[in-house]
């Protein structure tokens, strides 16, 4: 494929000679005499590929998308189905218009259920996945304010990560929907078959019991077993709540179900909780965008703890709003008391705010070295451009 930055068309010998059978090209120049494919363009032949490869497999193929939450819920509905079922599911977060195809092709025939996750930040992108993945079942995990550059608005976000719902409907599917949220009712209306989640009203009801940072659920319909998790902060329940449902869906066992999830460690800077020499810190620099780093710090708010520090790198692909979604979040660290508040980058250093402030991870963890907290408490949490888990060699 081509990019930005390379051709990889370039390499074809060299991939030859390493031992493939065979290279797809669109460049004829690096053609080698029956051993290239020449196609018209190499990345819609790779979607033209797995859409193929997708139609020889007969089995529930479960579509996940949202603003926030779409890999821990991915990470853990493959969790629990695995427990029983032998299933595939999107590596990390391969969730891209290169990821979707690569993540099908790697299916086997074993394969008794696929789960893919779809991320997106334009109008028009997850039907383009869909229409490669042909998902039977799907589900969204909200509709928050993230991608606002490419989607416009919350409301644009909601149409382009609806369009997962679009082809549901259109295909007689399933939806899992979070019952709690009023918008996502009303996205899944005339969809034909609707399993729902929530805190009230639905076919799996469960609450949050936070319990030494940890969050358990316990259930009082659909399932009838309290649930310990690994995970930190109750904006994770509609993660673990849509792992139940569709486990529960599946006739996945309960116990099975119960065990997938409590023997789930989250990784990749999703919510770690860690201890590093006298301090505790909560590790959540994966991405950030208003929704969820609001929900961050509300859940850090909440916690036991007096030495509580914040560190937070700005959010990304805000567009026009951006500076404006800034200003709400030091408004949200207002609302509340804390140690120290250390906010790096991007529009956190272009609004107003009495905060100390760095223009780098690096710059910030300069001064975690020269100021070394102890028995202190912190968030750290940012957009991926910001890097923020840098900071861990500091401390």
């Amino acid at each position: 494929m081509k990019g930005p930055n390379f051709n990889a068309n370039e390499f074809a010998k060299k991939a030859l000679d390493a031992g493939a059978a065979n290279v797809v090209l669109d460049d004829n120049q690096y053609s080698v005499e029956g051993k290239t494919i020449l196609v018209p363009d190499v990345l819609t032949a790779l979607q033209q590929l797995a859409r193929h490869h997708r139609q020889q497999l007969n089995i529930p193929f479960i579509g996940i998308t949202g603003s926030n939450g779409k890999t821990t819920t991915k990470e853990l509905i493959h969790a629990v189905l695995s427990s029983t079922f032998k299933t595939y599911t999107t590596e990390g977060n391969l969730n891209n218009h290169i990821g979707v195809p690569l993540t099908i092709l790697k299916i086997k025939q074993d394969a008794e259920i696929a789960v893919i996750e779809m991320g997106a930040n334009h109008i028009g992108e997850i039907a383009s996945y869909c229409n490669i993945a042909l998902p039977t079942h799907g589900l969204i995990t909200n509709c928050g304010k993230a991608h606002l550059e490419g989607f416009g608005s919350e409301e644009g976000v909601r149409k382009g990560k609806g369009e997962l719902f679009d082809h549901l409907r259109a295909n007689k599917g399933t939806a899992f929907v979070m019952w709690d949220y009023s918008y996502l009712r009303e996205m899944s209306n005339g969809i034909a078959h609707r399993y729902t989640y929530g805190t009230s009203d639905a076919n799996i009801v469960g609450n949050p019991i936070v319990r030494n940072q940890f969050m358990a659920v316990e259930f009082t319909n659909g399932f009838d077993v309290t649930i310990q998790t690994n995970l930190v902060g109750d904006y994770n329940l509609p993660n673990v709540l849509a792992a139940v449902a569709v486990g529960n869906y599946f006739k996945v066992e309960s116990e099975k179900v119960k065990m997938s999830i409590e023997n789930y460690h989250p990784t990749n800077s999703r919510s770690q909780l860690m201890q590093k020499n006298s301090n505790q810190i909560i590790l959540d620099a994966y991405n950030a965008n208003p929704s969820s780093m609001k929900a961050a710090i509300e859940n850090f708010a909440k916690v036991e703890g007096t030495e509580k520090i914040l560190a937070l790198g700005a959010m990304a692909e805000l567009g026009p709003d951006s500076l404006k979604e800034h200003m709400n979040i030091i408004k949200e660290i207002d609302r509340y008391q804390w140690k120290d508040v250390i906010l790096v980058g991007g529009d956190f250093m272009a609004v107003d705010h009495t905060y100390r402030k760095f223009k780098s991870a690096a710059e910030a963890g300069q001064w975690f070295q020269k100021f070394q907290p102890h028995n202190a408490f912190l968030l750290i949490k940012g957009s991926r451009s910001m890097q923020m888990e840098q900071l861990l060699d500091y401390l």
